[in-house]
């Protein structure tokens, strides 16, 4: 066997640059396929398949459908949580609202206990009252204030001088509010 000639077999070992093969080639912005350098930044939502082709597969179109129905059912799901937390604060409020509401004959029977004398519930009534009052509870007592129907319940009258402003002189029944809502109006006399 003769030995080949050193420029026939340097012919052979170069190759010409089109004939170079795949994957030699360098990609900066696309994807060789076939030989061919596409632009993968033009082909934005489309793919590029094993064959070669460019283009949007069944499966791609429903994956994004899944996904977007995916995105809305969490959207529904957190909008429903939100409703929940506070669909449930507000039953305890008015929970809450309810036994206070049982709570104040209680109270009135330590403030008549109290008007009587009996100094030895005041640390007892003190106690509840304190509790109730760092829950939301606030007594309304308005003697001296201007009369409104709407935090005062007047149950008796007396007359006063011509174009005075009505006002509450005494208290018969301490008045209450939660967080607020009056839930018992103080029973009062008014003047003017």
């Amino acid at each position: 066997m003769s030995e080949p000639d050193p420029e026939q077999a340097e012919a052979l070992t170069e190759e010409d640059p089109a004939e170079a093969d795949v994957d030699d080639a360098e990609v900066v912005d696309g994807e060789v396929v076939d030989g061919e350098l596409i632009d993968v930044g033009a082909v934005e939502e489309e793919e590029i398949f094993v064959d070669g082709t460019v283009g949007r597969s069944d499966i791609a179109a429903e994956r994004d459908e899944y996904k977007e129905a995916f995105l809305r059912v969490k959207a529904d799901f957190e909008n429903y949580k939100k409703r929940a937390d506070k669909n449930l604060a507000d039953r305890v409020e008015r929970a809450m609202g309810q036994l206070v509401t049982q709570l104040l004959p209680i109270l009135d029977a330590f403030d008549a206990a109290l008007d009587h004398g009996a100094a030895e519930v005041d640390p007892i009534y003190k106690t509840m009252l304190d509790t109730l009052e760092r829950e939301g509870l606030e007594r309304l007592d308005p003697v001296g204030e201007a009369f409104d129907p709407t935090l005062h319940e007047a149950v008796m009258h007396e007359e006063g001088e011509p174009g005075e402003e009505p006002s509450v002189v005494a208290s018969l029944r301490i008045g209450y509010a939660w967080k607020g809502k009056v839930i018992r109006p103080a029973m009062v006399k008014v003047k003017g």
